[in-house]
């Protein structure tokens, strides 16, 4: 038996897991297997038919993945989740479940780079259009919906941007459509549950603060149970008609004896079978290890990552900061203070008034902080997103989603905050002075 708690203090260490039956390890092994050996003929059918749910082949499940998947889809008030091998992989697979050539998805303009040009260029080479609309005005996602809309796709805390998203409205909308809202929840885990305010959908990147620790890669897709697929089925067909790639399953129909988990059972036994996008048992491992503290690291990225804000707005040599808690617009800090609780987040932007070159120098003067394509780190980490995550896009995407020439993004780890302000004022003076020598 497992403790059950709704605390996610608790969840992280208990949900799913209590003790190996064998040996009463308390830790969750690496089951470093790739099959499972089936009781009988009769068994394997069973399994295979979904009459009977166990594991397979480590491609569709894994029992140290499994573990994970529960305190995730716990920690976040879903139904149900399905670890995969990236945040990428997560994406994609979170919309091609329900959409095909044909098709189409509205996104927020406020996304992180990759996945801009994941939805913009490859879903394209799928036939699966993606309408980008600005998420200020919620409105713009009904305007830009039709018969053939499968989804609506957004970030909580939009990387590098920091507008907060309009959770609420946007799948207030969505609902009155029968469309799902998607959201990527990857830097606002614990302080954000979009469950809570309407989304049907949640997307991770397990990579960054859900595992914290900088050593794995995977991604996770969590169903909240809470999007009757049924009564739109004409929009959703791949979950309400016969699925030829499963002799014929009707997912709605099939998983019914499973609770609402529809939408998931359909992403682990067609598109995790047959793409392969799995993570794998030593990286989910690593993940639990990393969940066991999010709690605690949350709250200190928020204070680190808030503290580096006061102290940039007041330097001479910054001439703008983005952080949610610094917005101009009384719109956008309703929404922060609406969807995020006990905390801002762990990123921080800002700009340098020697623009670009300044930035560049800024980058090269760090000694502390990380140079790297990351955030969610332990560690502080910095990175300058026009000629790095952002290179892409073109100007015009760039500045839609945030990033201009000179922009700065800081991931504020747990370092003691003396020394990671130190950092960041050398690098500064030292980005600076040859501007002013100048």
């Amino acid at each position: 038996m497992t403790f059950e708690s709704d605390k996610p203090q608790t969840i992280c260490l208990h949900t799913g897991y209590r003790a190996d039956p064998a040996t009463k390890s308390v830790t969750v092994p690496i089951y470093q297997t790739t099959a499972y050996e089936f009781d009988s003929a009769q068994h394997a059918a069973n399994l295979f038919d979904l009459t009977e749910m166990g594991n397979i082949y480590t491609r569709v499940m894994n029992p140290t993945c499994d573990v994970l998947e529960q305190r995730l889809a716990a920690l976040e008030g879903g139904a149900a989740a399905l670890c995969v091998s990236s945040g990428q992989a997560a994406t994609a697979m979170a919309l091609q479940n329900i959409a095909h050539t044909g098709d189409n998805i509205v996104s927020s303009t406020d996304l992180y780079g990759g996945s801009w040009n994941l939805l913009k260029n490859t879903f394209a080479t799928l036939g699966i259009e993606v309408r980008f609309v600005d998420p200020t005005d919620p409105e713009n996602f009904r305007r830009a919906s039709d018969e053939r809309t499968r989804a609506y796709y957004a970030e909580t805390l939009p990387n590098p941007k920091l507008n907060v998203f309009p959770i609420a409205e946007v799948a207030k909308i969505g609902r009155e459509l029968g469309i799902p809202l998607v959201m990527d929840n990857t830097a606002a885990p614990l302080i954000c549950r979009p469950f809570d305010h309407g989304a049907a959908v949640v997307v991770y990147s397990a990579t960054k603060y859900l595992g914290g620790h900088g050593t794995s890669v995977g991604g996770v897709i969590i169903d909240g149970g809470n999007f009757d697929w049924e009564l739109y089925a004409d929009r959703f067909p791949m979950l309400n008609q016969p699925d030829p790639s499963y002799h014929g399953a009707v997912w709605t129909e099939a998983t019914k004896p499973m609770g609402p988990v529809a939408y998931i059972v359909k992403a682990r036994v067609t598109l995790l079978r047959d793409m392969g996008m799995a993570m794998s048992p030593f990286n989910a491992f690593m993940f639990l290890q990393g969940l066991e503290t999010l709690h605690l690291r949350m709250r200190e990225h928020c204070s680190n990552a808030e503290a580096v804000a006061m102290y940039l707005l007041q330097h001479p040599d910054v001439e703008r900061v983005i952080h949610p808690s610094l917005h101009d617009d009384p719109e956008q800090t309703r929404r922060a203070e609406t969807y995020l609780s006990g905390g801002m987040g762990g990123l921080v932007g800002f700009e340098l008034k020697g623009g670009r070159d300044a930035g560049a120098r800024f980058i090269d003067a760090v000694e502390m902080l990380y140079h790297v394509a990351n955030i969610g780190d332990a560690r502080s980490l910095v990175i300058h997103p026009a000629s790095s995550t952002h290179q892409q896009l073109t100007e015009e995407e760039r500045l839609s989603a945030g990033v201009t020439p000179g922009y700065i993004r800081l991931s504020v780890g747990l370092e003691y905050i003396e020394d990671i302000l130190r950092d960041i004022d050398n690098a500064i003076s030292a980005a600076c002075d040859v501007e002013q020598a100048a």
